[in-house]
This record gives structure tokens, sequence and C-alpha cells, in this order.
């Protein structure tokens, strides 16, 4: 499903977020902790976006067969 070619894409964002947003705290740089913060909320709002599309594709795929009889 062509859909889904961005699945993954946030997967990384909450691992970066917290390495700058703990370089941040350590070096004393409030711009990259805030920057590691803001990494790692987007991070989590692409993972349950991308948890949100797979579920309706799921959901209209199943509403298919279902119109089309194949189920």
């Amino acid at each position: 499903m062509t859909i889904m070619k961005n699945k993954g894409e946030g997967k990384g964002k909450p691992i970066e977020g917290p390495a700058k947003d703990k370089a941040g705290e350590l070096i004393n740089d409030p711009d990259l902790d805030a920057k590691g913060k803001t990494e790692r909320l987007n991070g989590k709002i692409q993972e349950e976006a991308d948890k949100a599309l797979w579920k309706a594709c799921k959901a209209i795929k199943k509403a298919g067969k279902i119109i089309s009889g194949k189920r």
C-alpha cells in the first residue's frame, strides 16, 4: 500500500531527542535542550500518526472486502 511508504519515519526521533536533551543539559545549552525535547515529542507524534494511519488503512481494506462480498 503506497500510503504506508513513510511508516517508521519518526522512529529515530524519540532516540535522538533525549540525546540532544541531555547533551544540552550537560553543556548548559538551552537551545540544544529545547531542540531535543521538540524532536522527542515530534517523534512520538509521528509514531502515533503512523499507528492511526495503519489502523485506518486496515479498516478501509476490511470494509472493501465486506462491501464486495469477499468476506
